[in-house]
């Protein structure tokens, strides 16, 4: 009996210690895994906090950028705007340099004009000289050929008078429709110089606009990544949080196990100690 007693004893010693040595293994691995849920928790938090500073960053990106797009489309309308108007002055400059152009031909033939009454008026003077002098000759036969002879010298005369002044006048009007021919030329070119500026300027504006896009369209992306770590952040939360029970029911179970091994040797000590009683 005493033997049974003892070979019992040492078989239900050896499962009782390891129910024990795996209830505290239990026990740490358990404690481990709720360290471990609650480190994660922490983190989780903090990542969180940190994706949704980043998520407000990114919407403040955002906000900057659709107003800097919307200010670089302004410029370029502007722009556009600047470049048709620089254009319409260029033609207009170019027009009003064709006319003043034609203008200056048409006192040019004014001033051919001229010199031909000047050269006849001349010539007429001439003639009622020779006329005065032959009705000179004629004595008092010539008398009244004489008098329209000087009537005549003295239209003449008037008349290459007044073609001079014509021609004085016209000469200073094709010395100022000079004088504008270069001014609108110039005008013209400085014009031109800013048309060609407002083009550059519009191309810039332009390739700024594609960049402001681009740059738009990754701050999207990078809105959605934002929103999608935010989820996945959740998730691991709750993951570890579910995690973190399951520890807490698995440490429990251990504790109760352990319990349950302690109590077991005990109640197998009595009944050894009843066995070798008998």
């Amino acid at each position: 009996m005493a033997r049974l007693a003892g070979e019992f004893e040492a078989a239900v010693g050896q499962i009782v210690e390891r129910v024990s040595q795996a209830s505290g293994a239990l026990e740490a691995a358990a404690g481990a895994m709720a360290t471990t849920a609650e480190t994660t928790q922490t983190l989780a938090g903090s990542v969180a906090a940190a994706s949704e500073q980043a998520s407000a960053n990114v919407a403040s990106v955002a906000s900057a950028t659709n107003e800097m797009a919307s200010s670089v489309g302004e410029i370029g309308r502007q722009v556009q705007e600047s470049s048709r108007i620089a254009a319409q002055a260029v033609a207009e400059a170019r027009t009003t340099d064709e006319r003043i152009t034609a203008l200056s031909q048409s006192a040019g033939r004014i001033g051919d004009v001229v010199k031909l009454i000047t050269a006849i008026a001349e010539q007429t003077n001439l003639l009622a000289l020779n006329a005065t002098i032959e009705a000179a000759r004629a004595g008092d036969a010539g008398k009244g050929f004489a008098v329209v002879a000087q009537e005549v010298k003295a239209l003449a005369a008037q008349t290459g008078k007044a073609t001079g002044d014509i021609s004085a006048q016209i000469s200073e009007m094709q010395g100022a429709t000079h004088d504008s021919v270069i001014a609108i030329k110039a005008i013209g070119g400085t014009i031109g110089k800013i048309a060609e500026i407002a083009a550059a300027i519009a191309a810039a504006v332009e390739e700024q606009g594609a960049a402001t896009g681009e740059i738009a369209r990754n701050v999207q992306e990078a809105a959605k990544g934002t929103d999608q770590v935010a989820r996945h952040i959740t998730d691991v939360n709750r993951g570890a949080s579910e995690t973190g029970t399951a520890s807490g029911q698995v440490l429990a179970s251990a504790q109760e196990l352990s319990k349950d091994g302690g109590r077991l040797r005990q109640e197998v000590g009595k009944f050894l100690s009843a066995v070798r009683a008998a």
